[in-house]
């Protein structure tokens, strides 16, 4: 017997809730709660408020579903600013 078809969504990360699951608002309006995939817990992707994912979810449940992809955003990285010094310039004493 073949396993059931999954169905994709993409979405926006609107809350973050205890024991690693989310609260998503979904492109067409729904609002659910999922949780991370085993391979996104694996490989330490972390996953904040505001950020766009693909979700995965059985077509007997709608309500609930699995964050598989975290999707890069346009923002610069969050390293220091241009023109600050050098972290670790002076040593202590």
């Amino acid at each position: 017997m073949a396993k059931e078809e999954l169905i994709q969504f993409e979405g926006l990360v609107t809350e973050i809730l205890p024991d690693a699951r989310y609260r998503v608002q979904l492109d067409a309006g729904h609002e659910i709660v999922a949780y991370t995939a085993g391979k996104m817990k694996k490989n330490r992707i972390k996953t904040l408020a505001g950020d766009r994912v693909t979700i995965e979810m059985s077509p007997y449940d709608l309500e609930k579903g699995r964050l598989i992809f975290r999707h890069k955003d346009e923002r610069p990285s969050g390293g220091p600013p241009r023109g600050a010094p050098p972290r670790g310039q002076f040593r202590r004493r």
